[in-house]
């Protein structure tokens, strides 16, 4: 029979947040301070999930504090970097009893078409399951302090266009176009940083994982099938395997089903909607079907995960 939802509490709903620059618009980056952004949100806000369509970028310079990506606790203290990609949904981080963290932070918000578009830099942007955080050692925390305090400063000298040329010192596109290659070099170091596998992919194998990578989000709600993809891709599926594994360590359905179960989780969590319409939504035939496939994934049923949640 498929589930119905009954006396489950409505939840606060989550805040979609598109960018906007307040100070500099028409620029497809911001930097600001933890505090900055505590005084831009009020506690209400501040508290409930976020659900962005640009990139967030934070390193911990004092404080300690924990957050949430996508359900997983993120700890934050000196020298931690966070990195929230688009569509996934964060709660910012808050003290243990419950307030919101006392933070000295540097954050870089950027729209995804802002930095230029290099290989090496995709996989740190583009990688929907690639890591969220990392605490640096002090090599690598000092070099991305002098790297932001770099951005910061080009940043707030940018004041844009203000009237026709000749513009006043610094001429405001070359400023722009510095500001891009600076957070391209921060993208490149984090590139470098160590991940979950032990080493990056041959370029053999990185190039249809990449691939994947874009059709997967766009796709995992209409294609569940590994062979599909790898159709679309114009890849036998053993090259797609082989490639999401030297990538990740795991299977191309099995990445889609992570990915699908992820979806699942964000809409059990931060909408009202049933779970037939959640089960719709993600391409099932039959909410009966949905619900097994979930409590395979999760050890629970949706309306388990749901009122769990709340």
């Amino acid at each position: 029979m498929p589930m119905v939802e009954m006396g489950h509490p409505p939840s606060p709903p989550l805040i979609k947040r598109g960018y906007r620059n307040p100070t500099r618009p028409g620029l497809g980056l911001e930097v600001l301070t933890f505090a900055d952004l505590r005084r831009r949100l009020s506690g209400g806000e501040f508290r409930r999930g976020h659900r962005l369509d640009f990139h967030h970028l934070t390193l911990v310079h004092a404080g300690e504090g924990v957050g949430t990506v996508d359900f997983v606790d993120r700890p934050c203290r000196p020298g931690t970097l966070l990195h929230i990609r688009p569509g996934q949904v964060q709660r910012l981080p808050m003290t243990p009893d419950g307030e919101p963290a006392d933070l000295d932070a540097t954050i870089v918000l950027f729209t995804p078409d802002f930095p230029p578009r290099l290989q090496a830099t995709a996989q740190v942007t583009d990688d929907p399951f690639g890591p969220a955080s990392w605490q640096l050692g002090p090599d690598d925390r000092r070099r991305f302090g002098h790297a932001l305090a770099d951005l910061a400063a080009e940043y707030a000298d940018y004041t844009g266009p203000t009237g026709p040329p000749p513009f006043p010192e610094p001429d405001p596109d070359l400023t722009k176009e510095l500001l891009r290659q600076l957070l391209a070099g921060i993208l490149l170091r984090i590139a470098r940083l160590p991940g979950p596998g032990d080493s990056a992919p041959p370029q053999s194998a990185a190039e249809p994982y990449r691939l994947f990578q874009h059709e997967l989000e766009r796709s995992f709600g209409t294609l569940r099938q590994a062979h599909d993809h790898a159709a679309r891709l114009g890849y036998s599926l053993k090259t797609l395997n082989r490639a999401c594994r030297r990538a990740t360590g795991h299977t191309a359905k099995q990445l889609i089903d992570a990915r699908v179960t992820l979806e699942a989780k964000r809409l059990l969590a931060h909408t009202d909607l049933p779970v037939a319409a959640v089960s719709h939504r993600l391409g099932f035939s039959e909410p009966t079907n949905f619900s097994k496939f979930f409590t395979r994934a999760t050890g629970r049923t949706p309306g388990a995960f749901r009122t769990a949640q709340r």
